[in-house]
């Protein structure tokens, strides 16, 4: 078990998240992340937004359908990369995982969360879940200048 995981993205990725939180509010947005995956740093390399199929309450909650899972795994294949995790927005609540994103979660994948305060993006976190599925654990966040490839 990592036990100081890292996620690496750059602040154009930062900001598209943000910027696709906003545009899907007041709904939760989501989208799959695309990098690659070393012992400790998890560097994502590219976003894939995804649509919210939680159709009862996509305000507060968000499904990604196998078939879009499916989509992300063809995507990053053809990028070369691998889907690493996982983001969405939290509109006018905390970026701190709900007990539904624990209960829908799965191990390994990092989950980003970013809160969207009245259209006004705000902090972004990253956790990843515990193998017992207990809770969710903190990942760090390095944002860097650039993306190497």
């Amino acid at each position: 078990m990592i036990t100081d995981p890292m996620l690496r993205l750059n602040e154009e990725l930062v900001n598209r998240i943000r910027a696709y939180g906003v545009e899907c509010y007041p709904h939760e947005c989501c989208g799959a992340l695309l990098g690659r995956d070393a012992e400790s740093v998890r560097e994502v390399l590219d976003l894939l937004p995804l649509e919210n199929r939680h159709g009862a309450s996509p305000r507060n909650r968000f499904t990604i359908l196998p078939d879009d899972f499916r989509h992300a795994e063809k995507v990053a294949r053809e990028r070369g990369l691998d889907p690493v995790g996982w983001y969405h927005s939290h509109p006018d609540h905390p970026a701190l995982p709900s007990e539904f994103d624990r209960a829908h979660a799965w191990p390994w994948y990092s989950y980003v969360i970013v809160s969207v305060e009245q259209r006004q993006p705000g902090q972004v976190t990253s956790w990843r879940l515990a193998e017992d599925r207990a809770r969710f654990m903190p990942e760090r966040i390095e944002i860097a200048a650039r993306t190497r490839v």
